[in-house]
């Protein structure tokens, strides 16, 4: 069994939901707190093994390549005047293999991802969507690694979600819990009204597929929205060879509308020793006048 050591991160979409500011900055650079969303996920990537990452851009994303570039004079700048902290953070990702495809036209996130065919070649990848931020002992994306070592088989991390929201995600259709929060899935259904749903158990942002993934998108038409949707092709691969669903217990934060955004900034900010007792006592004098 080849190890898992390459991921892609698809990038290329326009971000209209947080317009003007995405006119000029892309979605994936918004901060939390201090750090570009898009970074947290090249971290997790690199902290569950992955060596080689293939970010998948659009027009306008060249900011998300310049952050991931070396910068040798502000790296020369911070060590001259011992700012080793700074220094530190910003070569994080400096000893990964980051490789930037440009998807030529938004076809949907399953075109996104045969765009990055040639990178993955006949191994298995992951798939790690930048609206979502996932928190663990065990980084999510890990998780997914060593099921696959277990199984041999794509597997996709789920996680339960209201029933009336399932018409925002893939969700699937279990057959049985095969292990610990391991399923073994019937079918895969893309955005289902509650009232169709099969389950709660949505997909969220993380794919650990085997390569034969790749031939399977190449055939796969155009679904909701007039776009190649991942889940469909995930569909039509279960029928041939097994996928699973891994159902994540840590903690998600959405990053894809304005309001999730701001309630993920608040909270990682409220994690970190140098601003949360600062911001406590900011959010708590802020109540006391609301309420006045």
């Amino acid at each position: 069994m080849k190890k898992v050591t390459k991921a892609i991160i698809p990038a290329a979409g326009l971000g209209t939901r947080f317009l003007p500011e995405t006119k000029a900055v892309p979605k994936e650079m918004l901060p939390i707190v201090d750090t570009p969303t898009i970074q947290y996920i090249v971290e997790e990537a690199k902290a569950s093994g992955i060596t080689d990452l293939a970010i998948v851009t659009g027009s306008g994303k060249g900011s998300i390549e310049d952050h991931f570039s070396s910068n040798y004079l502000l790296e020369q700048n911070l060590e001259r005047k011992g700012k080793d902290e700074m220094l530190k953070a910003v070569q994080k990702t400096n000893d990964m293999n980051i490789y930037f495809i440009r998807q030529a036209y938004p076809k949907g996130l399953g075109d996104a991802v045969l765009t990055a065919k040639t990178f993955v070649g006949n191994e298995p990848f992951v798939v790690m969507l930048g609206d979502d931020l996932m928190t663990d002992k065990v980084p999510l994306t890990k998780q997914l690694i060593d099921s696959y070592e277990k199984s041999g088989a794509s597997t996709l991390a789920v996680m339960r979600v209201p029933h009336e929201e399932t018409v925002k995600y893939g969700v699937i259709d279990p057959i049985e819990e095969v292990s610990d929060g391991m399923y073994d899935v019937k079918q895969f259904v893309e955005k289902p009204a509650p009232e169709d749903a099969p389950s709660d158990l949505a997909i969220i942002g993380r794919y650990l597929f085997t390569p034969e993934i790749m031939d399977v998108l190449e055939t796969t038409k155009p679904g909701k929205g007039n776009e190649v949707q991942l889940t469909d092709a995930i569909d039509t691969l279960n029928k041939t060879q097994k996928v699973y669903a891994h159902e994540f217990k840590g903690d998600r934060f959405d990053t894809g509308n304005k309001l999730s955004w701001l309630e993920t900034n608040i909270e990682f900010a409220l994690r970190r020793q140098d601003l949360s007792d600062d911001l406590k006592a900011y959010i708590i004098d802020l109540a006391n006048k609301l309420e006045k």
